[in-house]
């Protein structure tokens, strides 16, 4: 029978969100309920909330949520009742074009439930966020988005595996290819940057130089494992990191930011033949000029991230391993625990710069 709980909604575009009582219907076939136990406010939901990534309200919010699994559809049987569990808001579907010759992490046909989830007041159908919405005490997704962790892991910080550190980690290790003893530098240093900044640690990089045009960001950075940081305000980063990498370049360059001017910063701060990748989300207006020549000559090649071209079902239980051995520190992202009803004060924090994520945590029943 139907679920009733609480979830937090965006009818209109650029208008504060609601908390309001929603009816979680029974998961389907290949499905799962998950009760939510945490869950991460990430940016993506900042853009849903804006309109700026689709028009389909009203939206059930959230898409980084930890818990545990309460009901399967039918023909599921994994994960089971009872596992706990971090929501992914890509899940191979091991059929598609790219899964069929092994690379599923460019999966064509992703995973999602149907809509199971309405708003108890008028009834409407909500759009769970990436096909997940995680700002809520329940939701239903397709079975492979739910992968069991250990239970050790934090629920707090296990959420924050559903998207921002998974991407940014991923990014370095997965994406790039981050070398033993390699140089990198990291434009942007909020929660996804600083994931970078971890990944590039954990492939054991010599040198990781942070830029950012704030101070805490900056601080942040180097709580993180940046060696060296650039206030982007103060000089030209650019020919900074040439500075500081005697004159070369760095071999890995990351843009966190989405904007062509940090963009081709990150370019032109490589070595020759250095890799350059994107993961800042770019606005759809935006355009960048590129002189062609000096990229050819410089070599190399330029990159995009998408969820770090990471595997959910590998890699959350891998990197809450890393946590738990302390080569992750998890801790340091988790900026603000918060209740279900903060969360509009929450995105005007993110604003306001102040936060790497607040974490929404449900009470135990």
């Amino acid at each position: 029978m139907p679920t009733t709980g609480q979830g937090i909604i965006s009818r209109a575009a650029g208008e504060p969100t609601q908390l309001e009582e929603i009816i979680i219907d029974d998961p389907g076939p290949g499905e799962v309920l998950v009760r939510i136990q945490a869950s991460g406010v990430c940016h993506t939901d900042l853009h849903y909330k804006l309109g700026a990534i689709g028009n389909d309200f009203p939206y059930l919010l959230g898409h980084e949520g930890s818990g545990i699994v309460e009901a399967v559809g039918e023909g599921v049987t994994e994960p089971k009742v009872g596992d706990y569990v971090v929501l992914a808001w890509r899940a191979p579907c091991g059929h598609c074009r790219f899964c069929a010759i092994g690379q599923a992490n460019l999966c064509s046909a992703s995973l999602n439930a149907q809509p199971r989830m309405t708003a108890a007041r008028d009834n409407a159908r909500l759009s769970p966020a990436i096909g997940i919405g995680t700002f809520c005490t329940h939701t239903v997704v397709a079975a492979r988005q739910a992968v069991p962790v250990p239970r050790e892991c934090p629920p707090e910080q296990a959420s924050l595996l559903g998207c921002g550190v998974t991407t940014g980690v991923g990014a370095a290790l997965y994406t790039a290819g981050v070398r033993r003893g390699s140089s990198v530098a990291v434009f942007g240093c909020g929660g996804i940057g600083n994931s970078v900044i971890m990944g590039a640690k954990l492939a054991r990089a010599h040198r990781i130089i942070g830029v950012d045009i704030a101070e805490n960001k900056l601080e942040w950075a180097r709580e993180f494992g940046a060696t060296d940081v650039v206030n982007a305000t103060q000089c030209d980063p650019v020919e900074r990191i040439k500075e500081l990498t005697g004159g070369n370049g760095v071999d890995y360059s990351f843009e966190a930011v989405g904007t062509p001017t940090t963009l081709l910063q990150a370019l032109w701060s490589r070595d020759l033949a250095g890799i350059c990748t994107l993961i800042g989300v770019p606005d759809p207006t935006m355009t960048m000029e590129l002189p062609m020549l000096q990229f050819f000559g410089l070599g190399g090649s330029l990159r995009v991230s998408w969820y770090g071209d990471c595997l959910p079902s590998r890699d959350f239980p891998l990197l809450a391993r890393y946590y738990l051995n302390g080569e992750l520190d998890l801790d340091r992202v988790v900026s603000r625990v918060i209740n279900l009803e903060d969360t509009e004060a929450a995105f005007e924090a993110m604003e306001r710069g102040e936060t790497l994520r607040s974490v929404i945590r449900f009470p135990d029943p």
